[in-house]
């Protein structure tokens, strides 16, 4: 099968698409016919060595951590799905491989992509809305009347989590580019802050939960803008990351650190139907040929996306 692969960690790692063997298929897992594959800034993270003391990935390393496609062939053991269903997931980190033309799931990672769902936004929501369910409601808890700051609000886990955030009832903020403030507003922030030519801390305060995925510095900022008692909530530090010291001394904050997880069939299928139900989308900025792969990291890297990058197959 064909695959977009890496030959080793680091920075200066481009990438190549490369033929690889067919993954085996063990009695619990579905083999899956790819038809799109969202991607992630934790696809760069795992390319650059960051994960390698924690997953001792091998080399070719197919990479690819969204996932939608058809079942094609099914374990022995398998009872929910045939072939011929369409699909998505988030498959476990020792398992990824979403950039490549077939990759094998178990079948508890899978859950089915209802008709009104195209390939592409089913391959754009797994990691990018887990990411936002498990901080906002299940680690924030955020409650009709609050207030809560969402940094980077044009990237894949930002867009999804203003929109939940509304669905919750809470007053929104957000940060973003100049060129994407508009877009953020459509998707229900209250306050949209170009952060190019505003200081948000200067301009925030007595907010009750802080979603960060940005680095150390807009963390610090994020502590001025919280009221006491409030939570800081750290989304894609799954790599041994560790809070600055400063919040060491900050004995009021409720710091929670989450991670890109697996998502189980009923999570994934929870979010699916919270999309039914409310009208939220998948912000997909563009598709993108796998070939063309490489060309695909390097606007994520450049930035200024509104949502998410898509490889298609």
């Amino acid at each position: 099968m064909k695959a977009f692969v890496i030959d080793r960690y680091g920075n200066q790692e481009q990438g190549r698409i490369g033929e690889m063997p067919d993954p085996e298929l063990g009695e619990n897992d579905v083999l899956v016919q790819v038809y799109a594959a969202g991607v992630n800034p934790v696809d760069f993270r795992i390319k650059n060595g960051e994960f390698k003391l924690v997953v001792p990935y091998r080399f070719p390393l197919i990479l690819g951590n969204d996932v939608a496609g058809v079942v094609v062939q099914v374990g022995r053991r398998v009872g929910r799905f045939k072939i011929g269903d369409e699909i998505y997931a988030r498959p476990p980190e020792d398992r990824i491989g979403a950039f490549a033309e077939l990759i094998a799931l178990n079948e508890d990672a899978v859950a089915i992509v209802p008709k009104r769902i195209t390939m592409e936004e089913a391959a754009s929501i797994p990691l990018a809305g887990l990411t936002a369910w498990q901080a906002l409601v299940e680690t924030a808890n955020l409650k009709t009347g609050q207030k809560v700051l969402i940094h980077a609000g044009s990237g894949g886990v930002g867009a999804f989590a203003i929109q939940l955030a509304k669905h919750l009832g809470a007053t929104v903020a957000t940060t973003t580019s100049t060129a994407n403030l508009d877009l953020v507003k459509s998707l229900g922030a209250d306050i949209a802050i170009d952060y190019k030519t505003t200081d948000f801390a200067k301009v925030l305060r007595d907010y009750d939960v802080v979603l960060n995925s940005l680095g150390a510095e807009t963390l610090n900022k994020s502590l001025e803008v919280l009221k006491p008692g409030g939570k800081l909530v750290i989304s894609g530090a799954t790599s041994g990351d560790a809070p600055p010291a400063e919040l060491t001394r900050v004995f009021f904050l409720q710091l929670s650190v989450i991670g890109s997880t697996m998502g189980t069939r009923d999570e994934l299928a929870r979010l699916l139907t919270f999309c039914e139900q409310t009208g939220a989308r998948p912000v997909i900025d563009r598709t993108m040929p796998l070939v063309a792969a490489a060309d695909g990291f390097a606007a994520m890297i450049a930035g200024d996306l509104f949502g998410k990058v898509v490889f298609t197959l």
